[in-house]
């Protein structure tokens, strides 16, 4: 193989196709993403070409230019053609159908749990079979993200009147966990550690992460046994990052997946062996799974926006004078609240003094706007 003649194309051109482009430009190969933003984070460092990823004829001529595709986001065109043009469709990984299954969070909770897969119990709106004590959850099937998309209801009065949510068992979280699974071309596997996530409550989007997550030995079994049948209920090469809820003893129960790189996966680039964005590329172009073992317990946390306008990042300086620090910055143009502008990860040989780092990290480090 020569990696200059094999052209991997990222459709969406955000923070994940950036730190995919730069896995994959590390092994020598040319990167093109497609993105409706002038400069999107990943034209930093891939060629980028203009064009709308929801839009089929744009996907037609990118593809033409592009070996293989992976996504940034889920939220791509691919129902108008995938199916009449099949020289396309292999291109993409994961396949069309598998991007189309998972972007509808109902579909992708019944094909999991079609496939013995535990889940929180669920059902359309209106409810058809199932009946529900309030509170009960309310979630949007196609669109929702970082929370957007997803309510506590606690009276009849509450609900969304909109036939495209669902309606989910509200269960008592002990912790939120995640797993990245990846599968390449031939359903060879690796699973990565299982990472405890901590959500900022007011936004509902994940604010820190650690690993190893703090479970026992027993659930940590169950919740890589949960991701990987998870991932392979959908019977595509691709990384999957699936999120989990641990309600006591051992019982893990599957939240959902993205078919793609993921929040709660960007601490392997300094903490593992094989990142998450490298392991994607080696999937893409039919190269050999790297190891997902752990190499030092690792806090991360999301650097979230504060204010409004052209980004200024406090606290930099002192913060990367701190042993086992590392900063990633996207390259956003404008900040506004919440929006995820970069993360820090914090290696340390022990969890509990990482996380002593990350607290002191979060109070000095922000991204506000001028």
């Amino acid at each position: 193989m020569n990696p200059r003649n094999f052209r991997i194309g990222i459709l969406g051109g955000g923070q994940l196709a950036k730190m995919t482009a730069i896995s994959a430009r590390k092994l020598g190969f040319e990167v093109l993403t497609l993105d409706p933003s002038p400069e999107p984070p990943a034209s930093q460092v891939a060629k980028h070409i203009r064009g709308d990823f929801r839009n089929p004829h744009d996907i037609r001529k990118f593809s033409d230019m592009c070996d293989v595709m992976v996504l940034d986001i889920e939220n791509v065109s691919v129902e108008d053609f995938y199916a009449s043009e099949e020289h396309i469709a292999k291109k993409l990984i994961p396949s069309p159908e598998v991007v189309i299954k998972i972007k509808d969070k109902f579909l992708q909770k019944k094909i999991v749990s079609e496939n013995g897969v535990p889940t929180p119990r669920f059902d359309t709106f209106p409810p058809s079979k199932e009946k529900f004590d309030f509170p009960v959850v309310q979630k949007l099937r196609i669109g929702g993200y970082d929370g957007r998309g997803v309510k506590i209801v606690n009276s009849e009065k509450e609900f969304i009147l909109d036939r495209h949510t669902y309606l989910e068992e509200f269960v008592n979280i002990k912790k939120e966990l995640a797993v990245i699974v990846a599968i390449d071309r031939r359903g060879n596997y690796v699973v990565y550690p299982v990472v405890e996530m901590v959500f900022d409550r007011k936004a509902n989007i994940l604010d820190y992460l650690v690993v190893p997550a703090r479970i026992p030995k027993d659930v940590e079994e169950s919740a890589k046994k949960v991701a990987l049948k998870s991932a392979q209920s959908f019977s595509s090469p691709g990384i999957f990052a699936v999120e989990m809820f641990w309600i006591g003893n051992n019982t893990v129960l599957f939240n959902e997946i993205a078919p793609r790189p993921h929040n709660s996966g960007h601490y392997t680039i300094e903490a593992c062996y094989t990142s998450q964005f490298e392991q994607i590329v080696r999937i893409a172009v039919g190269l050999p799974l790297g190891s997902p073992e752990l190499i030092s317990p690792c806090v991360m946390i999301n650097l979230l926006g504060e204010g409004e306008g052209e980004p200024y990042y406090e606290g930099l300086e002192e913060v990367l004078a701190i042993p086992g620090v590392s900063v990633h910055i996207y390259g956003k143009s404008k900040v506004f609240p919440f929006r995820k502008m970069g993360h820090i990860t914090i290696l340390d040989k022990d969890v509990e003094s990482a996380i002593e780092k990350a607290r002191f990290v979060k109070s000095k480090v922000k991204v506000k706007g001028k």
